[in-house]
């Protein structure tokens, strides 16, 4: 199971440099235009608020408390792999900004945008150049990723187990949604954060999962 998801791991991570390369030779101008426009076209402003305050939930100071929760809850049980497992969303966290700091991708325009969050916190105020690849998405699909595979090793009931994966799927489809939808972020920038934060992901369940893994 270690190599598999090791294996997984390198995979997610592969795709994710290969999509770099193709976001820096701009072959997704066109795509990542026509997705916002339509999705825009097709949501009604009504839902504005409602999916600006669920965007909440992928930002950094929840995502990374969590982890760090979870990071300190293995401490207290003195089960220090786990703890660098969970600890692995900061360099997962830098590599998006590092990302978003070299990689030449320009953020949706202004007139795209339609969040409306009146917030105080740190990370809605800090701005990077660029806008690939998404940090929400990283740090979602990273914990998401993390309690599918904690729920397959796990439990052993199949309606929860379907339960729980479908509820953190469907996270992860909205958060990406609402992301591109918002005008926060493009479609490139949604699957690069996916791709990223699957890759840490894997790699990071084999560090919290390994007594459990053969």
């Amino acid at each position: 199971m270690k190599i598999k998801l090791f294996l997984l791991s390198i995979i997610f991570l592969s795709f994710f440099t290969y999509l770099s390369y193709t976001v820096a030779k701009e072959y997704w101008q066109q795509i990542d235009f026509d997705t916002t426009v339509k999705l825009q076209d097709h949501i009604l402003r009504k839902f504005d608020p409602v999916f600006s305050y669920f965007s909440l939930l992928g930002s950094a100071e929840i995502t990374v408390l969590f982890c760090f929760i979870m990071a300190f809850l293995s401490l207290i049980r003195l089960k220090i792999l786990p703890v660098l497992g969970w600890v692995l969303i900061i360099p997962a966290t830098l590599a998006e900004i590092f990302g978003k700091l070299v990689l030449f991708h320009p953020a949706p325009p202004v007139f795209l945008h339609r969040t409306l969050l009146p917030t105080g916190l740190p990370s809605f105020y800090v701005h990077t150049d660029f806008s690939y690849p998404s940090g929400h998405m990283t740090r979602t699909v990273f914990i998401a990723v993390i309690l599918i595979i904690l729920t397959l090793m796990r439990l052993k009931d199949n309606f929860l187990k379907i339960t729980i994966i479908s509820f953190l799927s469907g996270l992860i489809f909205l958060m990406g949604v609402t992301r591109v939808y918002l005008g926060e972020h493009w479609l490139s920038d949604v699957l690069g954060g996916s791709l990223l934060g699957a890759g840490m992901g894997f790699l990071a369940s084999i560090l919290i999962l390994r007594p459990k893994l053969v």
